[in-house]
């Protein structure tokens, strides 16, 4: 999806243009201290980082598809850069960053930027922390007053020489510069108030220079050359693996970090200002083909590479600005600061300038995402990424992150955890929890064989794959436990029965042996009992009759959570419709073959048990299997009444069975079914207010603590919703899904956070639809009168819901929006 820009009026460009004005002065004073931060710590001529700063302003803010976001030298490159200056020399630099450029034209050119964000946060976050501590240590030096190493470990170990000879003025305005820099923010009362709207980076440059002339101190300063000396790039030199190896370094990180901060950006729009006052969502592909127009030209005229900055953007989008102009007039500025103000900018102390890039790469290690990456269980990645960032350089360092994140994964996949319980009664449980596969053999193997021959054995396969050593290994075990007079149960996750070599799950998850005894003992109906299998009877029984495996496979999956529909779980033909169609053609012809013969005989199928004969079976087996067990507690509810904890809103399809998705009983769930889970919004129901009404009894009468909207994969009402044509005459189910229209409309909006699961991207559009569709319900909830008080009372909660038929697995909205700017629905089971 691509954003496009609302078409703007000549009135609306004029209204917006004094917040731009406005916001560009702000980010102005803030880019210049930055970018002459930001060159002096790679070590580029001074004037590089004005020419990156104006250029980021005016082209990128121009070309790029990220409105509010500000484009500049920035110092997730500040380690790049410097490497490369170092091999190369600063000419050769600008040359590898012009390269770059139409590097990342060519990937705009190809639509990967939505792909550049599928690398995991934890390794991004890491080489941005990486790269931070890098900038820290270097910096650190120069406070110190003396000279940066020309590596992370160098300088560590330059430390203890520096801290022994150390200069005082410099550290001394450091000093200062840090302390004005941190607290300037927190500057109390109206006074503070209002020196907080200028730039902390700026008072605290402004401050410490102005002490420095005062104070008549003697240390290093900025010292910009004539722009008649400035250095144009030339033709590169070197290694040619060398110097695409830093084209490619300068591509991904520039391109990562421009495209995180656009995304950013958004995240903060959104959060900041409401639907009528925002600029079209980031059109990815086009931000990075702008960054890469910008690199070009940057690189032309001897400036350092320029990424999207998110200190600037936040400063941008905080100040008002309203569209790119903000932008482009923060470059313009920039450019006349570059011819005018050189003799100011030359009293600025470069230990002012070291201390204040020293703070951004200390704050690059961000504990906010220190903590997401331990609470998704990604610390190992994303220290191992920092520490190769710091010790080998940044393409090294993404390389071993990425290593460590497909290793971890890996592991994760193959870990396997089996253990050996013996119950009281004698029995012994094995527990295997995770993927079975060879590499869990000799520990599966061990523990199986620890189980004493003749007793009864319970094991528990709590995974989703077996290869087939582990079959074999268990199917080896389970035929000598039973030849030597044992039983055994082999039940799958959450204790369905599981099925090893053909032996079918008994009623109460027994398995039988291979070729299976199962059904001798079996009474009718789901409730039916059914006996462990000993190891003679198992003999005895191999290669039962057909019709007996036949009858058996047809009362499979008989887990007591869900005898209630058993009855009804096999009335569907499943043969492949050739197979029913020649099956037909072969009946029809007998019976006419046997009517030319002497029409006595009738060879037509017996129909199948449909409707009423269908409801009274089931009836039937309710009231014999599940009745005895239910009626204390419905006698319970039927004298005090009904006191269910939450409303529940999910579709009338036929699949979803709310009681056994959400493994709930009598009084436990108020239950609103409709075609497509709709929440019609409040006076939009015309002739149909049953919807409202049972929003307003649950609210109000019931006291529900929270409400669900609850959707569900292949929902034939979204289906609808996307096939649907103008024009078509009104029939009861398309008014219906009018009040459906909203999500369709958001979901191709710009303005609104996308939906998908963790971990995936939507399969269709009608997936993505189906997400939509409960994230608008429940924005269409919040607008009925009685649901709005009770959630700003804090005694209500909405949630979200979405449910996987074909999975058979449950999704939760989760709170907020992820790294990639979408509502993300999370899986619900074995972690919780």
């Amino acid at each position: 999806m691509t954003a496009t820009s609302p078409t703007r009026t000549p009135h609306g460009v004029r209204k917006d243009l004094p917040a731009d004005l406005s916001a560009s002065i702000t980010v102005f004073l803030i880019a210049i201290p930055l970018s002459l931060g930001i060159a002096l710590a790679t070590g580029a001529p001074l004037q590089a980082g004005l020419v990156a700063a104006a250029v980021g302003g005016i082209v990128a803010g121009r070309l790029g598809g990220a409105p509010l976001q500000v484009s500049g030298p920035a110092a997730g490159l500040t380690v790049v850069t410097a490497e490369l200056i170092q091999h190369y020399g600063w000419r050769t630099t600008c040359a590898i960053t012009v390269l770059a450029g139409f590097c990342q034209l060519g990937l705009a050119a190809l639509r990967t930027a939505r792909s550049a964000l599928m690398v995991s946060p934890a390794i991004v976050h890491g080489m941005l922390a990486g790269i931070g501590v890098t900038i820290a240590l270097a910096q650190l030096h120069i406070v110190l007053g003396g000279t940066p190493q020309s590596s992370a470990v160098a300088n560590v170990l330059g430390l203890p020489g520096q801290l022994a000879d150390l200069h005082p003025v410099a550290l001394g305005v450091s000093a200062l510069t840090l302390i004005v820099l941190l607290s300037w923010p927190r500057l109390p009362g109206r006074a503070g108030r209002a020196l907080r709207k200028v730039p902390a980076p700026l008072a605290a440059v402004a401050t410490a220079t102005v002490f420095a002339a005062l104070a008549g101190l003697s240390l290093p300063r900025v010292d910009l050359p004539s722009w008649r000396s400035h250095a144009l790039p030339e033709m590169p030199e070197g290694p040619v693996l060398g110097l695409i190896a830093a084209v490619l370094t300068i591509t991904l990180v520039g391109s990562v970090e421009s495209l995180l901060s656009a995304v950013a950006t958004d995240k903060l729009i959104a959060s900041e200002r409401g639907t009528d006052n925002r600029p079209p969502r980031a059109d990815l592909d086009r931000e990075l083909r702008g960054q890469g127009a910008a690199n070009i030209v940057s690189g032309a005229l001897g400036g350092l590479p320029i990424t999207g900055v998110a200190v600037r953007s936040v400063a941008n989008v905080k100040s008002g600005a309203a569209s790119r102009k903000s932008s482009m007039l923060h470059g313009f500025w920039v450019l006349l600061a570059a011819f005018l103000l050189v003799p100011v900018l030359d009293l600025i102390p470069l230990a002012t300038l070291a201390a204040l890039v020293m703070a951004v790469g200390v704050q690059m290690v961000s504990i906010t995402h220190l903590r997401s990456v331990t609470r998704h269980r990604e610390a190992l990645v994303y220290g191992t990424t920092i520490v190769a960032v710091v010790l080998g350089g940044v393409l090294e360092g993404v390389a071993v992150g990425i290593a460590v994140a497909v290793a971890l994964a890996l592991h994760r996949l193959a870990r396997t955890r089996i253990t050996l319980e013996r119950l009281d009664s004698g029995v012994h449980r094995v527990r295997a929890r995770g993927q079975l596969t060879f590499l869990a053999v000799p520990r599966l193997s061990r523990v199986l064989n620890q189980i004493p021959h003749g007793t009864h054995a319970v094991v528990e396969l709590d995974g989703s794959f077996m290869d087939h050593a582990a079959y074999e290994t268990i199917q080896d075990w389970q035929q000598s436990h039973l030849a030597h007079g044992g039983s055994l149960e082999v039940t799958g996750r959450s204790g369905q029965a599981a099925r090893i070599n053909g032996a079918e799950p008994g009623a109460d998850g027994t398995a039988g042996a291979p070729g299976g005894a199962d059904g001798a003992d079996r009474a009718d109906g789901a409730g039916g009992a059914h006996k462990p299998v000993r190891g003679h009877d198992a003999r005895h029984a191999e290669g039962g009759q057909p019709g007996e495996r036949s009858r058996r496979a047809q009362q499979r999956g008989t887990h007591q959570c869900c005898r209630p529909w058993t009855p009804w779980q096999n009335h569907c033909d499943h043969r492949a419709p050739s197979t029913r169609t020649a099956t037909a053609t072969a009946m029809a012809e007998a019976a006419a073959t046997a009517a030319d013969d002497d029409g006595a005989h009738d060879l037509s199928p017996a129909p199948r048990r449909r409707g009423a004969g269908q409801l009274a079976s089931g009836i039937s087996a309710f009231q014999r299997d599940t009745a005895p067990h239910v009626r204390d507690e419905l006698a319970r509810l039927a004298r005090e009444g009904q006191r269910p904890s939450q409303l529940f809103i999910t579709c009338a399809d036929s699949r979803l069975v709310t009681s056994m998705i959400t493994a709930s009983g009598p009084g436990d769930l108020f239950t609103v079914r409709n075609v497509g889970n709709l929440v019609p919004l409040p006076g939009a129901e015309s002739t149909d207010d049953s919807v409202a009404a049972a929003i307003e009894y649950a609210v109000d009468v019931l006291q529900v603590d929270s409400i669900t909207v609850c959707g569900h994969s292949g929902c034939g009402a979204m289906q609808a919703l996307l096939s649907s044509a103008p024009g078509v005459a009104m029939t009861p189910l398309r008014r219906w899904l009018r009040h459906g229209l909203p999500s369709l409309a958001r979901m191709a909006s710009r303005h609104h956070a996308w939906a998908r699961i963790a971990g995936r991207l939507p399969a269709d559009a009608v997936e993505q639809l189906c997400l939509t569709n409960v994230v608008q319900q429940l924005e269409h909830l919040r607008a009925h009168e009685s649901v709005a008080r009770r959630l700003a009372e804090g005694t209500l909660e909405l949630h979200g819901m979405y449910f996987h038929v074909g999975e058979a697995q449950a999704y939760l909205l989760s709170e907020g929006e992820d790294f990639f700017d979408c509502r993300v629905f999370d899986t619900v089971g074995q972690h919780v």
